[in-house]
């Protein structure tokens, strides 16, 4: 294994307790892990060197919340909210039937196309779900393929098929469809929305998948108030995703759990909803995530670096904790902040997951927004751009 020492480095965010963020510092990787970080002027030897020349370093964005197996495109939908119409979750069938035409290698070849698209832009761990399937075989098909992701979500509750019963299709989902795409995922999802799944249809399906030993996620709170953050609450799930539309009591609750507000910025923009309160979920004491649910329909970005500048200029967060929660808390929406080959924190035994902004510090991510900032990326110690 090849050794890196990136010195030079005018600011380090590590995202860690201990270390917090450093200026004149260096970090060392030896293989897929951090090995060391601290002063630049203490830093080991190793095999290479890497002069960040004053820049900014910060762990790899993490992207807890994408749909990547897909195919077609839905311009025209966008077009027409634009023009004024408004946006309904009805808009997946349109996704569903291009995925269902499309062959595997199209599919695979679209999936690794925008990983490496937002590679590039410093995403170093991705999430993505099944979704536009919606039949055992399709959404069994969807779960293979997106093994090339970090992390997989059997999301066969997007949305109910045109001309099926919802509670028949429900039930479908958490027993043939769970038990085909159980061994290939690590997360079941739902989309407990008007439109989409009502709150017991999503109890059913994530138990269901609880006592198949999958972790939890849910899309909620999307289109207006509802039951998304409470069900993901009372569950236990790792996250509840969206939550543009918040009371005082969903506030309250995800304060009170361990699981993560999952803020998605660019979607509210696409489809000209408010963005999240993320200023009363933070007060609360909730933890954030910000991430680009990168998907055809209603956000189709993979700039986690947008989503950030959107968090600082209008939705009243800070840069650092924009950051935070573009990093280390899309890892804890994951689980994977802490460890053994932790994401989204810089300190050893970390993956060495690295972001060089061509930037002197974190703040021009929002100073300078739509500006490519990306200098450098490794990925599991490997540079990828």
């Amino acid at each position: 294994m090849t050794s890196t020492v990136i010195t030079g480095i005018g600011e380090l965010t590590t995202n860690d307790d201990e270390l917090g963020t450093l200026t004149d510092a260096a970090l060392v990787i030896d293989g897929d892990r951090v090995v060391w970080a601290g002063p630049a002027a203490s830093a080991p030897e190793a095999d290479e060197r890497f002069d960040a020349a004053g820049r900014a370093v910060l762990p790899g964005w993490v992207d807890s919340h994408t749909h990547l197996v897909f195919a077609g495109d839905r311009t025209a939908e966008f077009a027409a909210r634009m023009a004024g119409q408004s946006y309904q979750a009805g808009g997946i069938a349109v996704t569903v039937e291009a995925t269902r035409a499309a062959t595997d290698e199209e599919l695979a070849a679209n999936l690794r196309k925008h990983i490496a698209e937002a590679a590039a832009q410093g995403t170093t761990c991705m999430e993505t779900k099944t979704g536009y399937g919606l039949t055992v075989a399709e959404e069994l098909r969807a779960a293979k393929i997106a093994a090339e992701a970090d992390e997989v979500t059997f999301l066969g509750a997007h949305l109910v098929p045109p001309g099926e019963d919802a509670d028949t299709y429900a039930d479908l989902v958490r027993g043939e469809m769970l038990d085909a795409v159980a061994p290939y995922v690590g997360w079941c999802d739902v989309f407990c929305e008007q439109g989409a799944f009502n709150a017991d249809q999503s109890r059913r399906i994530l138990v269901a998948a609880k006592e198949r030993g999958l972790g939890l996620r849910v899309h909620g709170n999307q289109l207006g108030t509802g039951p998304g953050v409470q069900l993901a609450v009372e569950l236990g799930a790792a996250s509840v995703d969206h939550c543009t539309y918040l009371t005082e009591s969903d506030v309250d609750a995800l304060a009170g759990s361990d699981t993560v507000a999952t803020l998605l910025p660019a979607c509210d923009l696409s489809t000209r909803q408010p963005l999240p309160d993320a200023r009363a979920l933070l007060e609360a004491g909730a933890t954030v995530a910000l991430a680009s649910n990168c998907n055809p329909g209603s956000s189709y970005t993979s700039s986690m670096a947008f989503c950030v500048a959107t968090a600082v200029l209008q939705m009243r967060m800070t840069i650092e904790e924009a950051v935070r929660a573009a990093t280390w808390g899309g890892a804890r929406a994951l689980r994977r902040e802490s460890g053994d080959g932790a994401v989204g924190v810089l300190r050893p035994g970390a993956r060495a997951d690295v972001h060089v902004l061509d930037a002197p510090s974190t703040t021009w991510l929002a100073y300078r927004p739509g500006v490519p900032l990306t200098h450098a990326v490794w990925r599991k110690g490997t540079r990828v751009g």
